[in-house]
């Protein structure tokens, strides 16, 4: 009971975590798997025609913005319990024997070594690889290399003794990866940005880039990440352009002109690698520790390079599931009325359709705790078609025990939403093995 209640208040509050990260040491340039045969330098740059964006009153007013500071979820289908709610809820299920503690023996899901492009130019596809939970590493056709919420840790906490623990093997080691352009953060939470890994990352990809939600650049900076991390706001866009070095066999600093810059580099070189970086909306919290709680922003993304589009989910709940509705289906017509965030089909009809969407399944049970936060496979379909993807896989499940469902129980009710909807099962909002790669 005690690991559960510490578990689940990991994903609310985090308590019992150091408030900000141990002092870097220095970094140094050093030759690693990121350095391919030909360098480049990055910059990062507002655009010049920004994307569309909703004209509604939500957006042009800024409603996730709390005047007091922090941010939060301006729609009627966020509807969250108050923390004693859940705490004495939490108590009350395991003295009546409704809470489960799922299983984890072995097998579970597969787990498969990686193969990643040897070069830039290897694919004219889209190329996905699972990497456990949130993390994925795209490849895009245009050369561009992007790593999604990488966490490469045995356990999703502040504390490398105590916390989740991995029920799945890490499918490789970041040093595996030969290339990382960007890495892409989706929101603060454990099981989403790891200080080890990213520390990792700023020491053998010294030419990374780094993209999140407002508010997280001064954990990068505290972390000793210095001009490579651009924050941005719901609908704000980057354009990120790699350019060959000038001097072949050294790497260059990175270049970055934030957001509110009227700067823009609009004629990259014609050997030139470029992606449109988009933060988007979505419906989740923030917390590092026990006194930051939606202190800074959460996000989904969409970025798009070399003709290809990816709309990275995040974490995120779609409704907001009454207490009442514990044990039941809540898509039945009792439910159906029940508020749907908005924002997917925003991001659809301004931003889609997209060539692959990458869509959280898992960490849902029970309902009444965790859908305002945390999608079902049901609420993942509804994602997915209001997004306006044309292809899908399914995310965080597999990795972390964080909630009560059966660790294999979000694939099969995903073909359930799938059919309910007249989807195939198979061939359009796909689940794959750790480690698989999947073209589009």
């Amino acid at each position: 009971m005690r690991t559960f209640l510490r578990q689940l208040f990991n994903k609310r509050a985090a308590f019992k975590v150091q408030p900000s990260p141990p002092p870097p040491a220095p970094f140094r340039t050093m030759s690693s798997a990121s350095v391919a045969a030909t360098l480049y330098a990055a910059t990062a740059a507002v655009p010049s025609v920004a994307s569309p964006r909703p004209e509604d009153e939500v957006t042009k007013g800024k409603a996730w913005h709390v005047k007091s500071g922090g941010f939060q979820n301006p729609w009627p289908s966020w509807q969250m319990q108050s923390v004693f709610s859940i705490l004495s809820g939490m108590v009350i299920r395991r003295f009546q024997g409704k809470a489960h503690s799922p299983d984890t023996t072995p097998p579970t899901v597969p787990v498969h070594k990686p193969v990643f492009l040897s070069e830039r130019t290897a694919s004219s596809s889209l190329r996905a690889t699972w990497l456990g939970h949130a993390c994925y590493f795209v490849e895009f056709p245009s050369g561009m290399r992007v790593l999604f919420d990488p966490v490469f840790t045995d356990r999703c906490s502040p504390l490398s003794w105590l916390g989740p623990k991995r029920y799945t093997e890490m499918p490789c080691k970041i040093k595996d990866i030969p290339t990382i352009d960007a890495v892409v953060i989706s929101h603060n939470h454990y099981d989403h940005l790891s200080h080890p890994t990213i520390m990792e990352i700023a020491k053998l990809h010294p030419e990374c880039h780094f993209f999140v939600p407002l508010g997280n650049k001064k954990w990068f900076e505290d972390c000793g990440i210095v001009g490579k991390c651009t924050e941005l706001d719901w609908w704000e866009d980057v354009d990120f352009t790699l350019k060959p070095s000038a001097a072949p066999g050294k790497a260059t600093q990175s270049i970055v002109t934030e957001p509110d810059s009227s700067e823009s580099d609009t004629n990259p070189s014609a050997d030139s690698i470029t992606a449109r970086i988009s933060c988007l909306p979505c419906q989740h919290i923030s917390s590092r520790s026990i006194n930051d709680r939606a202190k800074t922003l959460w996000a989904s993304w969409a970025v798009s390079s070399g003709g290809k589009s990816v709309y990275f989910g995040g974490d995120t709940g779609y409704r907001s599931v009454p207490k009442e509705a514990d044990g039941k289906d809540d898509w039945t017509d009792e439910y159906a009325s029940l508020p749907c965030c908005p924002a997917f089909k925003d991001i659809g009809r301004l931003r889609g359709p997209f060539d692959l969407g990458l869509i959280p399944i898992g960490a849902y049970r029970p309902r009444w705790i965790m859908s305002p936060m945390h999608a079902d496979p049901r609420d993942a379909v509804e994602i997915f078609r209001d997004t306006k993807c044309r292809r899908a896989l399914g995310m965080h499940w597999g990795t972390w025990v964080l909630t009560e469902e059966d660790v294999l129980e979000p694939p099969v009710l995903l073909k359930k939403a799938l059919a309910h909807h007249g989807i195939p099962e198979t061939g359009v909002f796909d689940i794959c093995d750790i480690g698989d790669s999947r073209e589009f």
